[in-house]
């Protein structure tokens, strides 16, 4: 096989992953919908991580193969981490409960935006007008769906919901910016199961916080949620675009975010019974549109 032949394979098993990485992720909004109406937030990220992190101790001796490690490298690993799951799955976990699980994927979509906007001023990376354009257009679609959307038994604080997933985008674009450097020597699934036990140590003393409420049983559906959020999403979600972002650009991958928003809205639409008005589908539309102008 040649070395470009190779290559191509490569490139192709790359954008199966994002893609399948996508619908992953856009299934835990509504697993994360599902699993709040029964535990705590707090409860159901712990459970998540610690889900994920016993999975990896099944293959713990395999993980730092291929690894290299540089001096100074902890300081990006542990950015990494707290970037991404600690605050991020923080602020998305408050954003699910107050805001729509359609909404809160829509949201995603600015994703790709501020990456690009990371690698224009941290990595150099050359951006055209256009680009600024649609992440102003996309910027401004943002705005308007979270001011359009009123209260409601999924959403009983859109604004501050929809704030929070905002926030939650912009520790996943550090998150991206430091995956970036870091498979260049280290490998995905070493990575993720470095993700996983850092959120174990990061949540687990929030647990004992006065405001959390510590579960007294363990409903089957609830707890299959929370256990298909570490052993899925986790595993499966963030082991496929670490792959992927090992073999293609840091904004190429970024771009499939894209796809969240339409997955995730299907989703809620099939099985949380959420709608959209017209003006929401509409602020909608224009934040893809402005996505799409960013990616021409």
């Amino acid at each position: 096989m040649t070395l470009s032949a190779a290559g191509g394979r490569t490139a192709h098993f790359a954008t199966l992953a994002l893609i399948f990485a996508m619908v992953l992720w856009a299934s835990s909004f509504i697993a994360l919908k599902y699993a709040f109406r029964t535990y705590d937030p707090l409860v159901v990220i712990f459970g998540r991580m610690l889900v994920a992190t016993c999975c990896f101790l099944l293959v713990a001796r395999r993980l730092y193969r291929g690894c290299t490690y540089r001096r100074g490298d902890y300081r990006l690993l542990l950015f990494m981490a707290l970037c991404e799951p600690c605050l991020y799955f923080l602020f998305e976990a408050k954003a699910v409960e107050q805001t729509s699980a359609a909404q809160a994927g829509l949201i995603t979509a600015v994703l790709p935006i501020m990456v690009m906007i990371a690698a224009a001023l941290i990595l150099k990376e050359k951006t055209t007008w256009r680009s600024w354009v649609g992440a102003a257009v996309a910027g401004g679609g943002v705005a308007w769906l979270t001011l359009l959307s009123a209260p409601s038994e999924d959403a009983p604080n859109p604004l501050l919901g929809n704030t929070l997933e905002v926030l939650a985008m912009v520790c996943a674009t550090g998150y991206t910016i430091a995956m970036k450097f870091l498979t260049r020597r280290y490998s995905p699934a070493f990575l993720t199961a470095f993700q996983a036990l850092c959120g174990c140590f990061f949540y687990l003393p929030l647990l004992f916080l006065p405001f959390t409420e510590l579960p007294d049983s363990l409903p089957l559906a609830p707890t299959l949620a929370v256990v298909y959020l570490g052993a899925v999403i986790t595993l499966g979600a963030y082991g496929l675009y670490n792959y992927a972002l090992k073999h293609v650009p840091a904004a190429r991958a970024s771009s499939f975010v894209n796809l969240i928003p339409v997955f995730s809205v299907l989703m809620a639409w099939l099985f949380l019974g959420e709608t959209f008005t017209l003006l929401q589908g509409v602020a909608a539309l224009t934040i893809m549109g402005g996505v799409l102008l960013t990616q021409r």
